[in-house]
């Protein structure tokens, strides 16, 4: 019976905080770190516990991404005070030139084809370097641009073959069965973006032609069922082997290439900052749009680490519009830099006791557990499996309403986050005898939600912050569409399952 108020009471603080949050009536900042303490405190986690894990460790669970999003600030705010962010904006427009679709949808299948591979803050911050510059100075508007990264990103991540093994671990599925959803839902997100993006750009106010329009969405629905039909090839062993043998054949020919290609960049950015080392202006060269691509090419080619790539992003910046007095923007550049993304890293705070309170503490022994708590699994997870075991379909159409109804029960750690608690629930849902494929298609679907709109999400804080919108605003625009994909992806593990 206790169990049971404690879960309804959990469910009732996580969604009413979480109105409050999307009401704007709280701002994320103060709500997070809230949320988590009051969640601990229903679950009967102990005060010194809440003290040491979930403020203690959480604080310090997400350093690596606070300090990749100070070193992008700093690099954002140099390019900003010595021009090249201003030159590259032109060059961007310049190239887009009026159309600002089709240079849409090139930016998104460019993020998408990087983020096959991609992942993380640090990753998000290069690309976003590149990228969001060229969509606002076609005027876009910053919230569509913004939304237009994130949208990518995810539909990048399908394609990462590396996380399919989570589900196929987790699930006990084979790759096979894993990409037969999944070619789905990537055509399902990939038409939804082109959705979005019509939309969007006609409230920004763009005449879009419909003549046009329809042109253009017939390729890219051709080009949709062209990536679907890829991915169903590249499931073929076959067909990997080849595109592999072919990969192994040039890679090394590029990476040379690259590596000559980074140490005559490096050499002419000394050259030049040895030329104007005495003079008072450096024009802004056209090889300073190379600073923001090359951590790119460090981490894609030579697999470096972020802060490392982002160091030598910096460094080149600096040498290739130094002048005299140039040690005085960079001093500045650091310190402003830092600071204007103070407000990200604060969230983040929140986000890390969020994680820890949901999730439960790693530095927490299980033998120290059972004995504190009388069982090895954490207490926020152990209340809410009996609300799970009842509710398990057993009919497509019951599938599709109950997981459509709790989708955004994935936003804000939320039980059927994947990072959050939704690998737990999906064992639990496993063990009461669902379909393994099922489960998939439920959490791969409800996880639109997450991937694209969830504010705690550390892409979607830094894409809020780098484009001067309030983090809860992506969740506004953008959830009415996710949860649609949601729906969508939800139908077809119906059809698929039941």
């Amino acid at each position: 019976m206790l169990q049971t108020i404690q879960g309804i009471a959990l469910l009732v603080v996580f969604i009413v905080i979480t109105l409050m949050m999307s009401k704007r009536i709280w701002p994320a900042m103060l709500a997070l770190p809230v949320l988590a303490i009051l969640i601990s405190l229903i679950a009967g986690i102990h005060l010194e516990d809440i003290f040491k894990y979930v403020i203690g460790e959480g604080t310090l669970m997400l350093t690596q991404p606070m300090v990749i999003a100070m070193l992008g600030g700093v690099l954002s705010l140099l390019m900003q005070k010595t021009g090249i962010a201003e030159g590259f904006i032109k060059k961007g427009a310049e190239l887009a030139g009026d159309k600002p679709f089709t240079i849409s949808v090139i930016m998104l299948i460019f993020i998408v084809l990087l983020f096959t591979s991609l992942g993380g803050l640090g990753a998000m911050i290069m690309v976003g370097s590149v990228v969001l510059p060229i969509l606002t100075a076609v005027g876009i508007g910053a919230l569509t641009a913004g939304v237009i990264m994130l949208m990518g990103v995810n539909i990048g991540g399908m394609f990462n073959f590396h996380n399919w093994s989570l589900y196929m671990n987790s699930l006990d599925l084979t790759k096979e069965e894993v990409q037969r959803f999944v070619s789905v839902m990537v055509v399902i997100a990939f038409l939804g973006a082109l959705v979005y993006l019509s939309i969007q750009l006609y409230h920004d106010g763009f005449d879009l032609k419909r003549k046009k329009m329809a042109r253009n969405f017939s390729i890219l629905v051709i080009i949709g069922a062209g990536i679907y039909f890829l991915i169903r090839q590249l499931g073929d062993t076959a067909a990997m082997d080849v595109l592999v043998s072919i990969w192994e054949g040039v890679k090394t020919g590029l990476y040379y290439l690259i590596l000559f290609g980074m140490i005559v960049i490096f050499a002419h950015a000394a050259f030049r900052a040895f030329k104007y080392r005495n003079k008072d202006s450096n024009p802004v060269h056209w090889s300073a749009i190379f600073t923001p691509i090359i951590p790119l090419f460090l981490i894609l080619v030579f697999d470096l680490n972020f802060v490392a790539a982002f160091v030598l992003g910096i460094a080149y910046g600096f040498m290739i519009t130094y002048k005299r007095d140039n040690v005085t923007t960079l001093l500045k550049s650091l310190v402003e830099g830092s600071s204007v993304v103070l407000p990200a890293v604060i969230l983040m705070f929140g986000i890390g006791w969020i994680l820890v309170s949901v999730r439960g503490p790693e530095g927490m022994a299980e033998s120290e557990m059972v004995a504190e708590y009388g069982t090895n699994i954490w207490p926020v997870r152990e209340l809410l499996v009996p609300f799970v075991k009842g509710i398990i379909p057993t009919k497509g159409w019951q599938y599709v309403v109950i997981f459509t109804i709790l989708a955004p029960l994935a936003l804000y750690r939320g039980p059927l986050n994947i990072w959050g608690m939704g690998f737990g629930i999906a064992s639990v849902l496993l063990a009461a005898g669902m379909h393994s494929g099922a489960i998939l298609g439920m959490l791969w679907s409800v996880g639109q939600i997450q991937a694209i709109s969830d504010p705690t999400n550390l892409q979607n804080v830094w894409v809020a912050n780098e484009m001067k919108i309030e983090v809860q605003r992506i969740l506004t625009n953008t959830l009415p569409y996710s949860w649609i994909f949601a729906l969508l992806g939800l139908i077809v593990g119906a059809i698929m399952y039941f």
